[in-house]
């Protein structure tokens, strides 16, 4: 009669082929130093270099190009100044011409005898040509006037400088001066180009200004 069997006893461990006290074998392949890591998290670590620095480049494109849309516009370059050739206001067989002074800073003032600012910006134009003894040259231009009138005016103002008597408006149009009205006042450089613009009369710090930026000691 046979008996009914116990549990079965567990399995016994397949002996390690490897001889006692030799480390865990190297999965590593054949050549490769310990201290590099796995091939498999080589290639993970590589992917996220390359992740991150994909992000910082297009990040750094992003602040590039949201600076340079809110870069902030250099000044406009000086405009050339219409050329103009007038009779003298003093001696209409002589003329005045803004060429004759190539290569010199040119003030020019656009103004009248019936003008109330001119009365008191003339006589200061005037004590500047004097006191710069030559070194500023300043052009007057008579628009829109009557020649008597103009000529008691500048000599009563002690006008030294240069006056053109303009008969038409053309050079006060050309300069932009008759749709805001004068007195008005150009400050040209050696090219005879527009670096400051006065409205209305100009003062004496505005001429001290004026004259610096034509200079281009400003």
């Amino acid at each position: 009669m046979s008996s009914a069997s116990g549990p079965e006893p567990p399995a016994s461990p397949e002996p390690d082929p490897r001889p006692a006290g030799q480390p865990e074998p190297d999965p590593r392949p054949a050549g490769q130093p310990r201290g590099l890591p796995l091939p498999g998290r080589k290639r993970a670590a590589t992917g996220l270099i390359v992740t991150v620095a994909a992000c910082v480049v297009l990040v750094g494109t992003v602040i590039a190009i949201d600076a340079t849309s809110h870069r902030t516009p250099g000044p406009a370059a000086p405009k050339p100044a219409p050329a103009f050739t007038l009779p003298s206001l003093r001696d209409p067989a002589q003329q005045v011409s803004l060429s004759a002074y190539r290569g010199h800073p040119v003030i020019v003032n656009f103004f009248a005898s019936w003008c109330v600012p001119c009365k008191k910006e003339t006589p200061l134009l005037a004590g500047f040509y004097r006191a710069s003894r030559g070194k500023v040259v300043i052009i007057g231009v008579d628009a829109d006037d009557s020649a008597p009138n103009a000529r008691s005016f500048v000599t009563a103002s002690g006008v030294g400088y240069p006056v053109g008597f303009e008969t038409t408006p053309a050079i006060a149009d050309a300069y932009g001066v008759s749709g805001i009205g004068i007195p008005e006042t150009f400050f040209l450089d050696a090219r005879h180009r527009i670096v400051k613009r006065v409205l209305g009369g100009v003062t004496m710090k505005e001429l001290t200004a004026g004259v610096a930026l034509m200079d281009g000691t400003q």
